[in-house]
């Protein structure tokens, strides 16, 4: 039996009810991502995932739902009964499962979401140079009031001495500037022999992972301490305000990675940008502009105001317009966008396309340069390239139960106001007259016109006003 040197167990399980929600407190999302997530993310840059085992208890199976593509492994925390008892139910797990036990463990929260890969490796790696039993991750805040510190044996030295509550903190020791962070790195061994020892005898009655510091000390074992100076890393979020501080923290580092890549963004206070976008050099993003999920947007584009782009990819030199909203969209090189067009999921816009003012399109592929200019619906269709579709022009899809296909071909023209019948195909170099109703296939380079023919009668406005004219009395 292999047995890993070292494993990450991150905390999961608890309800977080100061933020008075239903949501497990880990699948709240930050910079688009749930919180255990982003956790997630950079302990696997750390171990492998089969080494990472969230704790989860409080609505296990959302909670394993949202991380099951991670990979990582789950420790069930039925009964959930302080940290100290999260940690029993690993060594529990280990046990029932036949499993070897690693050499080190680290143990993470899932609600302290910009923790970096190079912290969690800082304090593997001083960890295991320490050779200590337990080594714990602090940070000195500007008010350590209401944490608790971490008390060392001199300022200089790396031992500790004891973590202690802040209600149980001496007159003396209410100076103490360094706080515990809640991560710690122990040796397992040194670990699970004590932790069948914690005991329940304290306001919340619960199992404290911090008393097997004290525990350790007593047995001579060694604990030390690790400060991080950046104090943002360790924070966790027990309010949705404390949460929605994290999330404005990790955006503007977004951006400024971003620009600092040679993107251009106005205003990024004003911009929301999701920790998993992607932008080349030379684009410009302008103020109130929204890049959420996956988006990839290539070099030289331009996103302007007030637009929604999610979980799409815009190759380079794209112009998005004011108030466009994209959501799983493919953009082509050199494509037009908007002003507000809509463009709903698997719709692909060819290189040099327009797709102007008030455009909707849905699971619609729109050729090299074809233009749709305005106020048009595009459903389940496939256009060619070099396409002109007038103002007005819908696809009829949808009959009631199923959905149909309109093929376009190259070259062709739709004039305004026509309601193009699916399932129905206009073949290359056809062109549909304006206002007409389409409703049969058009042949190559034919003109199809599907429409009333005018009938004009005169006089018959003023015969009619007469008639409604109010008689005099």
């Amino acid at each position: 039996m292999n047995t890993p040197t070292f494993a990450i167990a991150i905390m999961a399980a608890g309800k977080g009810t100061r933020l008075k929600s239903k949501r497990p407190k880990v699948l709240h999302e930050i910079g688009g991502k749930a919180l255990l997530l982003h956790v997630i993310a950079a302990a696997r840059q750390v171990v492998p995932e089969e080494n990472i085992y969230v704790i989860v208890g409080h609505e296990a199976e959302k909670v394993k739902a949202a991380a099951a593509h991670t990979g990582v492994q789950f420790v069930l925390q039925a009964e959930q009964r302080g940290t100290g008892h999260a940690i029993q139910c690993v060594k529990a797990h280990f046990a029932s499962n036949g499993l070897a036990a690693p050499e080190d463990l680290l143990v993470l929260s899932g609600d302290v979401p910009l923790i970096t890969p190079e912290l969690i490796s800082g304090i593997r790696n001083f960890h295991l140079a320490e050779q200590a039993a337990m080594t714990i991750l602090t940070a000195v805040p500007p008010d350590p009031t209401g944490y608790g510190r971490v008390l060392r044996k001199t300022p200089d030295s790396p031992e500790v001495t004891a973590i202690v509550e802040q209600k149980s903190l001496a007159a003396e020791q209410l100076s103490a500037p360094e706080i515990n962070s809640g991560i710690y790195a122990f040796r397992t061994a040194a670990l699970f022999a004590h932790l069948d020892l914690l005991k329940t005898d304290n306001p919340h009655g619960e199992y404290y992972l911090t008393d097997v510091a004290a525990m350790l000390v007593s047995d001579g074992a060694r604990v030390v301490a690790l400060s991080t100076a950046n104090l943002q890393e360790v924070l966790g979020a027990n309010t949705i305000t404390e949460m929605m501080e994290l999330d404005a923290a990790l955006r503007l580092k977004t951006a400024r990675k971003l620009m600092a890549q040679g993107v251009t963004i106005f205003r990024p206070e004003t911009c929301t940008i999701d920790a998993e976008v992607t932008v080349e050099a030379d684009t410009v993003i302008e103020p109130f502009v929204q890049l959420l999920g996956a988006t990839r947007i290539g070099a030289d584009c331009r996103i302007r105001s007030y637009s929604v782009i999610q979980d799409s990819k815009l190759e380079d030199g794209v112009l998005v317009r004011h108030g466009c909203v994209l959501d799983n969209a493919s953009i082509g090189e050199g494509a037009l966008l908007g002003p507000y067009a809509h463009l709903r999921p698997e719709s692909e816009i060819g290189e040099g396309a327009h797709i102007g003012n008030f455009v909707e399109t849905k699971n619609a592929r729109i050729g090299k340069g074809s233009k749709a200019n305005h106020l048009t619906y595009l459903g389940n269709a496939e256009i060619g390239s070099g396409v002109n579709i007038g103002a007005g022009v819908i696809t009829c899809n949808y009959d009631g139960v199923h959905k149909h296909k309109t093929t376009i071909g190259d070259r062709v023209f739709v004039g305004s106001d026509s309601t193009l019948v699916a399932p129905v195909t206009l073949a290359d170099g056809s062109y549909v007259a304006a206002a007409s109703c389409i409703t049969e296939d058009v042949p190559a380079g034919a003109l199809a016109l599907g429409r009333a023919r005018q009938v004009t009668k005169e006089d018959w406005a003023g015969s009619r006003r007469e008639k409604q004219a109010p008689r005099k009395s």
